[in-house]
């Protein structure tokens, strides 16, 4: 936390500076930014502003982590509680990713949906909280694993040499013992969450094609969570 009036003063402004982009992203969307309508809104010269904020880019990043570190507060605080069982608490969830993203369909937008143009994410920035949720999903896919909790395929899939290469660099990044089989599930369950929640986000299914579409989200992860190995 800041400790003199002068790093709270500038922490305050930062904040103030998020919270005014976060507005004119759901106002205006994410190529629309801009830093001297931010300024107007702070009640400063847009001179002042470039003093923490050096460019629409910028900007573009700091709501970039702002979303990120949202949704996976969101989901921690959902699995809080939370029943200590794998597959119930990856329900627990994709439940809490759905509701955050429609909720807050601007910054889900921005994090998972078009791309702005000219812009692009520094990964030295935004993978630490991009990957929140990632982790925690995989977490979980080890809890299953280790407890016996999952099938395997069989046939056991072949995996390429390269591939598995891949599959190791991730082993090792989470600190788990995963088979490949289970890698490949994971990441297609990762994939199909946010496949089916940018279809409701975004409405790709169109307005009447579904009488509850909640009850489909449910039907649709008991379906992916049987691809990943559950026991009936």
């Amino acid at each position: 936390m800041p400790t003199t009036p002068r790093a709270r003063a500038r922490a305050q402004t930062m904040e103030d500076i998020v919270r005014i982009g976060r507005a004119h992203l759901a106002s205006d969307g994410a190529a629309a930014l801009s830093l001297r309508a931010v300024a107007r809104d702070l009640g400063v010269v847009s001179s002042a502003v470039y003093r923490y904020v050096r460019s629409r880019d910028e900007l573009l990043t700091l709501l970039v982590i702002d979303g990120y570190n949202a949704l996976g507060d969101a989901v921690d605080a959902a699995l809080v509680g939370a029943p200590d069982e794998p597959r119930e608490r990856l329900l627990v969830l994709a439940r809490a990713v759905r509701t955050w993203a429609l909720a807050e369909p601007a910054r889900y937008g921005l994090l998972f949906g078009t791309p702005v143009p000219g812009y692009d994410a520094p990964a030295e920035q935004t993978m630490m909280p991009g990957t929140r949720v990632i982790v925690t999903m995989q977490a979980l896919f080890g809890q299953a694993y280790e407890r016996g909790l999952l099938t395997a395929p069989d046939p056991l899939p072949v995996v390429s040499g390269a591939l598995s290469g891949s599959f190791e660099v991730i082993r090792r990044e989470f600190g788990l013992d995963l088979p490949d089989w289970l890698v490949t599930r994971g990441v297609t369950l990762w994939a199909s969450l946010f496949g089916l929640v940018s279809g409701d986000v975004f409405d790709m299914y169109g307005g009447g094609t579904f009488a509850d579409r909640d009850e489909l989200f449910e039907l649709q992860m008991a379906a992916l969570l049987d691809m990943l190995g559950f026991r009936p």
